[in-house]
């Protein structure tokens, strides 16, 4: 069974999601720009809902929705909200994404995701997993038509993939008129290749800004840069 993930301001339950506390999703919700002030956030694929929370931490959004399709992580992420201090402003939607845009009228600020990304044909037998890691369960198209629909004209998508895929999103991405506007690589230390790319996107075509994020000098000796980012949530930094 799971233990429970301690952050610094709140707590996570994750022994009923397929997927644990990770990296990319704590990456995602501390790097992710909130310099717009966004009064509205949707969290697309919420799991346990530690991205949401983390957007709770770091803003006065009064509007913190998140979009889960599994009904085990569901009802944790609900819980997770409902423990918090901010469970006034979170609130868990029990849908696929496509039948939330059919009910959704209104737009977000920002739109944030750490979608799933594993292409091959091998699945697990553990259904909940392969919902939670498999791109069949939320393809890149749907992520990205739905997401153009969803953002306010001056909006942000906020997304994490393998850096593999990132050639490919983009290209995916312009055909809903979405572009890239920030993008750091991830590197586990400074010799590994790129493993992920945290990419920024909106409406508006403007100059794309590059950077790099190395997370360890060495085995668990994490640099100035990674624990700048992750420092208002990890206890141990």
């Amino acid at each position: 069974m799971a233990k429970p993930f301690h952050f610094k301001e709140f707590s996570i339950q994750q022994d009923r999601c397929a997927m644990k506390i990770g990296t990319d999703g704590v990456l995602l919700g501390a790097w992710t720009s909130l310099e717009g002030k966004p009064n509205s956030i949707l969290d697309i694929g919420a799991g346990t809902g530690v991205i949401a929370l983390m957007m709770a931490q770091r803003s006065s959004a009064e509007l913190i929705d998140a979009i889960e399709i599994d009904e085990n992580a569901y009802e944790q992420c609900v819980e997770n909200f409902e423990e918090s201090i901010w469970n006034d402003r979170l609130f868990c939607y029990h849908a696929s994404l496509e039948e939330f845009v059919e009910e959704i009228d209104e737009t977000y600020d920002v739109i944030i995701s750490n979608p799933p990304f594993h292409e091959e044909n091998y699945q697990t037998p553990d259904t909940q997993r392969n919902k939670a890691r498999f791109t069949d369960s939320l393809p890149t198209e749907e992520l990205l038509k739905s997401s153009a629909k969803l953002l306010a004209n001056n909006g942000i998508l906020a997304i994490i993939i393998p850096h593999q895929h990132e050639e490919k999103f983009l290209k995916e991405a312009k055909k809903h008129n979405l572009f890239p506007q920030q993008i750091t690589h991830i590197k586990g230390n400074e010799t590994s290749p790129i493993k992920r790319s945290l990419l920024q996107l909106g409406k508006k075509k403007q100059e794309s800004k590059s950077s790099t994020l190395v997370l360890e000098k060495e085995r668990n000796i994490y640099t100035e840069e990674y624990q700048a980012l992750v420092r208002d949530f990890y206890l141990n930094l």
